[in-house]
């Protein structure tokens, strides 16, 4: 928005500094969200959640992955033993079909809007962890309005 005379008028310092620290709050649960989505779809598909199926699909080491699960473990999110499978706790999985139901609603909007599938998929990624509550229930609204029309 521009104010008089070309200058950019600046969010009030308040609401702009609880913005950006959503983001960065976004930004730090981002990797485990990945994390138990991939590991649910992993267990709905093949049975099992490997370290090196997650490292392969996340395209990071076996190490990278070790650390992260050892986090989510402390989290409360998944539980694994050594040369196991990773199992998802009930926490863990309420949080992965959350997080599938927000990808859902981001993907099939950018489908509907008409981006193409492989950049919506792309797109959904990202968009899916930094949408909120209210975003996403418009999305599906539009989402529905576009199929219609």
């Amino acid at each position: 928005m521009r104010a008089a005379r070309g200058r950019a008028k600046l969010a009030r310092v308040e609401s702009q500094a609880a913005s950006f620290d959503r983001t960065r709050s976004d930004h730090r649960s981002e990797r485990a969200e990945d994390y138990v989505e991939l590991i649910a779809d992993l267990i709905d598909a093949t049975g099992e959640a490997r370290v090196v199926d997650l490292a392969g699909r996340l395209g990071v080491t076996a190490a990278t992955v070790n650390g992260h699960i050892a986090r989510l473990q402390r989290a409360g999110l998944v539980r694994s033993e050594p040369y196991r499978a990773i199992f998802l706790t009930v926490q863990g999985r309420a949080l992965a079909e959350h997080c599938r139901r927000r990808h859902r609603i981001v993907l099939e909007f950018l489908e509907a809007a008409g981006v193409d599938a492989a950049v919506a998929a792309t797109d959904a990624e990202g968009i899916e962890h930094h949408v909120s509550d209210e975003t996403l229930a418009a999305l599906a609204r539009a989402t529905e309005r576009l199929r219609r029309g």
